[in-house]
């Protein structure tokens, strides 16, 4: 059986769209057609690298290419909702890098405009889609480990001390809760399908004005918590814990989801490994295309009302904290 092929666009040639390109040859029925960036030469040298037919040096010169069909959005934080408006009103479906945008007001916004020119959107959470944590859901889903009472999720890296680099830059949407803290906030929602009742939260906010580290304590009905924490300036153990009334689920570097283990209570463990050799962002787009061939306008595993949530969540911790920025002031 032939594959339709959904041809892609990628705007933003930097790392996270280089990871994407990369992977994206191994994504069944897509097309890699076009590069957009906001400099022709950029685009130029990534499509050469890649080996991408056309190369724009704008991006509404690749929205107008009709010949594309979707588009991914790898650039920085604060430009991600006027970078998806632009395409979402040329009739282009996009998947937007995480944070998905920088408040959930933006969220709703891209949502809206998603929703009434008719076209598909999904937030680039690419961990969901990864072989492992499908298997995760489906144990979850069988309830072999019980009724999930406690979640325990890590991810942070240490970049040194660049003040200089995105990461601390309040201006390009730095800190570790919306670069590195939106994977466990994100996984806590998947794991418990709701947003939690009531949060708790500390941060170290640093000489540049951003959060460098943060402890998260989520409380859910039913007494259910998540323990999660995130930095960019601490090497972390990035391993995440799903405890149940019988058992646990062990996700060694979740973020990267290469395998999972399954623990109940009076019985061998049960190991899944993944195996793969490209690092995964494939699940993701063929997710995404499967969703546009069915005539979808979102994805079942990363739906638009969640991202929307998840943003409000993001929303309120920053608010504990006193963070803000520029897009928080619209």
């Amino acid at each position: 059986m032939t594959v339709e092929v959904v041809k892609w666009g990628i705007f933003g040639p930097g790392n996270i769209s280089k990871k994407f390109a990369t992977d994206l040859k191994f994504a069944e029925g897509a097309e890699l057609l076009a590069v957009g960036g906001r400099s022709a030469d950029k685009a130029e040298a990534f499509a050469q690298e890649f080996n991408i037919p056309r190369a724009y040096g704008s991006l509404e010169e690749l929205a107008q290419d009709s010949d594309v069909q979707i588009v991914y959005v790898g650039t920085l934080h604060p430009v991600h909702k006027d970078n998806a408006l632009i395409l979402l009103r040329a009739g282009k479906a996009v998947i937007c890098e995480k944070p998905f945008t920088m408040n959930e007001a933006e969220a709703a916004e891209l949502i809206q405009v998603a929703k009434e020119n008719n076209v598909f959107l999904m937030e680039a959470m690419w961990t969901r889609f990864l072989p492992p944590i499908v298997k995760v859901r489906e144990w979850l889903a069988s309830e072999k480990i019980g009724e999930v009472r406690m979640l325990k999720a890590d991810f942070g890296f240490n970049i040194g001390w660049q003040p200089e680099s995105r990461l601390l830059d309040p201006n390009k949407g730095g800190g570790a809760l919306l670069d590195a803290g939106i994977y466990p906030v994100s996984f806590a929602s998947m794991i418990f399908g709701t947003q939690p009742k009531s949060i708790q939260s500390v941060a170290n906010i640093g000489k540049t004005g951003v959060d460098e580290q943060f402890s998260l304590l989520f409380e859910y009905e039913g007494g259910r918590s998540a323990v999660l924490n995130s930095a960019v300036q601490l090497g972390m153990v990035n391993d995440a814990y799903i405890y149940g009334t019988k058992g646990y689920i062990h996700i060694p570097n979740f973020l990267f989801g290469k395998s999972a283990s399954l623990h109940v209570s009076g019985q061998d463990p049960e190991h899944f490994n993944d195996g793969r050799e490209m690092q995964g962002y494939n699940f993701e787009a063929e997710a995404a295309m499967q969703a546009i061939r069915a005539g979808k306008l979102e994805s079942d595993i990363m739906p638009l009302a969640e991202t929307q949530a998840i943003m409000g969540t993001l929303d309120a911790i920053r608010a504990q904290w006193g963070l803000r920025y520029e897009a928080d002031q619209a």
